[in-house]
């Protein structure tokens, strides 16, 4: 009875602790949602006023009044979603490639991958921006989501993992049922794969969306903005409007809490067995 009572009090102090959590970690999202229905005036009001009074549903529609937000919107998600289709299908490619075959130079070669992960991604912002001005893609998406068409080193290092993990048995299965290298991916690795795929295309995909650098860099014309960097133009040199900026950036997190629940019962599953050592 004693043992039953302890695990009882454990349980609650457990979840009470992980309640607490959450609404700590939650708070900057129920502020940029208050802060969304807001006056302008109201937003830093002390003390903090967490129901509006009154609330002003009038920010989104003024929100898509004053700037072409539905273009940005649609600019981002076809970025994002090129993005993810390119790098999540050349990470696989790649790591089946670097983790079933065996070939002489396999490990040098993904060495040299991972190596490139040292790399900041600012060392190479000028030497791209010259590439891309070459091929005569500035004030175009090219440059946003081609690159990520020729792969990406934390995807395939992730993706390598994962399949590492597999018996190698499936290899010769499929080699008796006669099928070459690209079909037993197609048919047998790659629906095996589908935890470790869906994590990938979720860190993708934010990272695609939430990317201001590369639009700023490449783009020029207003109609061909992404999202992020529609949000800025709410902020001025001597005033921002932050209750209009909240509710745009409280719309931009749509998309990723969507594709996120679309991809929740693979994530955590994904994650674990990617993290397993071949």
């Amino acid at each position: 009875m004693t043992n039953v009572r302890a695990k009882g009090v454990s349980l609650i102090l457990r979840y009470t602790v992980l309640v607490l959590l959450s609404l700590v970690f939650a708070t900057p999202f129920l502020w940029m949602l208050s802060s969304s229905l807001k006056r302008g005036v109201d937003v830093f009001a002390f003390p903090p006023q967490w129901i509006p009074s009154p609330i002003m549903w009038g920010n989104y529609v003024e929100l898509f009044r004053l700037l072409p937000f539905f273009r940005f919107f649609l600019n981002s998600s076809y970025v994002s979603i090129l993005s993810t289709f390119g790098q999540v299908a050349s990470c696989a490619l790649a790591a089946y490639a670097l983790s079933r075959p065996r070939f002489p130079g396999r490990e040098a070669i993904f060495y040299v991958l991972l190596a490139t992960m040292m790399v900041p991604g600012q060392v190479t912002i000028i030497p791209r921006f010259l590439i891309m001005r070459g091929l005569g893609w500035l004030d175009t998406h090219l440059p946003l989501y081609v690159p990520h068409f020729f792969g990406g080193a934390f995807g395939t290092f992730m993706l390598r993992q994962f399949f590492l993990s597999l018996p190698r048995e499936l290899d010769d299965a499929a080699a008796i049922d006669g099928c070459g290298r690209l079909r037993t991916f197609l048919t047998i690795y790659l629906p095996l794969s589908k935890p470790a795929l869906a994590s990938l295309s979720l860190f993708i995909f934010m990272d695609a969306w939430n990317d201001l650098l590369g639009p700023i860099i490449y783009l020029s014309s207003p109609e061909k903005m992404t999202l992020t960097v529609g949000l800025t133009f709410f902020q001025g040199q001597y005033a921002t409007e932050w209750h209009l900026l909240m509710a745009g950036a409280l719309v931009s997190t749509v998309p990723t809490i969507i594709v996120y629940l679309l991809a929740q019962k693979h994530f955590v599953s994904g994650i674990m067995m990617g993290s397993v050592k071949g």
